[in-house]
């Protein structure tokens, strides 16, 4: 079991070393991967890789679904830029001497927008709208008493008006406990897979085989513009997190993430929780290296509803400089 520990963590050192050769800032697409989910994680600055524990494990770090005990599901909306909407739901189960598994599913969403064209500049009665969304499926499981291992398949999907593009891609993580009280660190590697690219009715065109003296009764030949494919925005992390119990009924956690986008610069984040009796939280955080976003806020609320099940509810709020802020809701239940 120890090898296998090795190998895992060796494994993803080496693929986030091949990153670090790869793409460049604005070379990968669906850009929508890059939004967070869980108001708790992004309250916390989005230092989650070392601390994400629930339904959101399957987002940030899916090792961190090993640590469901029962059954959980959420729901996060997040209230983007330009009136984008992001709703996520996620379930999760532990089945005993097997693991924990879980679904997930991700929709952005935008309004839809009247076609406009150089005669009819007022607009011509037709809409567009375009909306990216992903499935998943993920399982985790604790693999001695220090370390835990996850992973997600999961289907991309992106659709502008008649045009779609999709692909499989692949979501890998650890979760180890130093052995020193609460210090655990956690790594993960997310979007692995091939390149989307587009294709559809919106890219059909009439071609006349380049003979001008052709008849222009007769019909042109078909054809089919290709679009350039483009890559994932895969992303690799890696934290350290501890917790410090501040009083019988008060655990300040502290985490602290460093992130390497293959289509970015390296990134940081820093966020703390305090949490009271269990049942109230308050959060902060800080993103470094990010061209608008910064301070981020939020708080928490768990509480029981009947018999084994809770009710958790989480809000955050994140500053995006020139473009204002953003709001996220999370609601939950573990049963």
């Amino acid at each position: 079991m120890k090898k296998l520990t090795l190998f895992v963590l060796a494994s993803l050192l080496l693929i986030s070393s091949a990153m670090a050769a790869s793409g460049g800032v604005g070379s990968s697409g669906a850009q929508f991967l890059k939004i967070g989910v869980g108001s708790r994680y992004q309250a916390m600055g989005e230092a989650s890789v070392a601390v994400s524990n629930d339904v959101y494990s399957m987002y940030w770090n899916p090792a961190g679904l090993a640590e469901i005990e029962n059954s959980s599901i959420s729901f996060t909306n997040v209230n983007w830029l330009l009136d984008v909407d992001l709703n996520y739901v996620g379930f999760a189960r532990y089945f005993e001497d097997v693991g924990v598994f879980g679904v997930s599913a991700t929709v952005l969403s935008m309004g839809d927008v009247e076609i406009t064209t150089v005669e009819d500049q007022d607009g011509t009665g037709q809409f567009w709208s375009a909306s990216s969304y992903t499935v998943g499926l993920s399982f985790a499981r604790q693999l001695t008493n220090r370390f835990a291992f996850g992973g997600t398949v999961k289907y991309v999907g992106e659709k502008i008006y008649n045009l779609r593009s999709g692909a499989l891609a692949f979501d890998f993580g650890t979760m180890l406990h130093i052995g020193y009280r609460s210090l655990r660190m956690g790594m993960s590697i997310t979007n692995m897979g091939p390149d989307l690219q587009f294709s559809g009715s919106d890219l059909n065109i009439g071609f006349d085989g380049g003979f001008s003296d052709r008849n222009p009764d007769d019909p042109s030949y078909g054809a089919e513009l290709k679009t350039t494919p483009y890559s994932m925005p895969m992303t690799f992390r890696v934290g350290m997190a501890y917790d410090f119990e501040m009083s019988p009924y008060s655990i300040l956690t502290l985490a602290g993430e460093l992130k390497h986008p293959n289509d970015q610069i390296q990134q940081g984040s820093f966020g703390a929780q305090a949490a009271f009796m269990e049942k109230f939280f308050l959060r902060g955080g800080y993103k470094f290296n990010y061209d608008e976003e910064g301070l981020t806020l939020g708080g928490g609320f768990d509480a029981p509803v009947s018999g084994d099940t809770r009710l958790l509810i989480d809000y955050a709020w994140q500053d995006f400089g020139r473009l204002n802020s953003a709001q996220r809701f999370s609601v939950g239940f573990t049963f």
